[in-house]
């Protein structure tokens, strides 16, 4: 009997089975192949009293502020993607946080008072769940906010010389957020939570395990824990070379990990944590900018990918291809050749 597309993504980091396809994840977006949807109350997470952060595709340049009040650019630099603006970092002495961090709203009163039948049917419109899982998200980036706030340099000291500080102010942040997930969980329940947080560069973690053990972990167990308290496993986003940190983060409920770059050794990484960590990813690619982006040389790499991380499963690929923004009709159709090709060469991979 052919397993349902959320049955076979299982197969990846339950470890008794192979799947019976590759599967293909899209980072919780929503597209017509991915095995697992997102679905959740956007109005809580991300509005603001300021300028609205732009949803959808990027259509130019563009400034809006996050709940925090941190403001965020985007151009055609940064691919219209948004990253802190440069140099206007609102926190300057993070022992003084709660002159400047404010909850925007009574965040409790306004989940009491809300229409949960009415955000529910819209989430779960044309969802069917009897092939799609569904992922809510804890709204939180400690992380990537910190950095956010003060900027890496001073973040980063902060982390160093006043973490005391650095956790009752991200402790503050995180009470915003769980009541709001912890309706999700209780409404939609999900099939998955989905935790987003770039901790390490290309090279290494940006601060030491002593530091995750004792200012994260206990915010994602605070964020996390009323969905794993009930069996509900963690999808983690977690870019660049984190993979020390991989004992620690599968201990507050993770099981599954994208974007699972090639700076960390995933051979070893997949028969190390078989049965007990999918991996999604594997995907880098970056042609020489001198020659021309063929679509053989895209499906080779495909290809490439699979034959050397699918193999014995505990693998999905997570990836796509960002190229220069006013290079928008070639990023679409390179991405047209990576999504074909991960659907025609995964198929049948197993089966083979």
């Amino acid at each position: 009997m052919a397993l349902t597309p959320k049955e076979n993504f299982k197969r990846i980091y339950e470890g008794t089975d192979l799947p019976e396809w590759v599967p293909s994840w899209s980072m919780g977006m929503n597209s017509p192949s991915a095995p697992v949807v997102s679905a959740g109350a956007m109005q809580f997470m991300v509005r603001t009293d300021g300028p609205p952060r732009p949803m959808g595709p990027p259509t130019g340049p563009s400034e809006w502020k996050d709940l925090w009040g941190v403001p965020y650019v985007s151009n055609a630099e940064t691919g219209y993607a948004g990253l802190p603006k440069p140099g206007d970092f609102i926190l300057e002495d993070v022992t003084k946080w709660d002159q400047v961090v404010k909850w925007p709203r009574d965040i409790k009163q306004e989940v009491a008072d809300a229409d949960w039948d009415a955000i529910v049917e819209a989430g779960l419109k044309d969802i069917d769940r009897s092939n799609k899982a569904v992922m809510v998200g804890t709204g939180l980036m400690p992380f990537q906010e910190l950095m956010g706030l003060m900027g890496f340099t001073e973040g980063l000291c902060a982390l160093l010389e006043e973490p005391e500080s650095v956790k009752e102010m991200l402790n503050y942040i995180a009470d915003y957020y769980t009541p709001i997930f912890e309706k999700l969980i209780d409404c939609y329940k999900p099939e998955y939570i989905y935790q987003l947080d770039d901790t390490a560069s290309r090279y290494a973690p940006f601060f030491s395990m002593e530091v995750y053990k004792d200012v994260f972990t206990p915010i994602y167990k605070k964020l996390s824990g009323y969905g794993v308290e009930r069996g509900i496993p963690v999808v983690l986003h977690n870019c660049g070379k984190c993979e020390e940190q991989i004992d620690e983060f599968i201990g507050w409920g993770v099981r599954v990990w994208d974007p699972a770059q090639r700076d960390n050794d995933l051979l070893a990484i997949k028969e190390k944590y078989k049965g007990t960590l999918g991996i999604l990813g594997g995907w880098e690619f970056t042609p020489d900018t001198n020659e021309p982006i063929t679509e053989e040389l895209v499906r080779n790499e495909v290809r490439y990918t699979f034959d050397k991380y699918a193999p014995g499963g505990g693998y999905g690929f997570a990836g796509g291809f960002l190229g220069r923004a006013e290079d928008s009709e070639l990023n679409m159709q390179v991405n047209s050749w990576i999504q074909d090709e991960v659907a025609a060469y995964g198929k049948d991979f197993y089966s083979k």
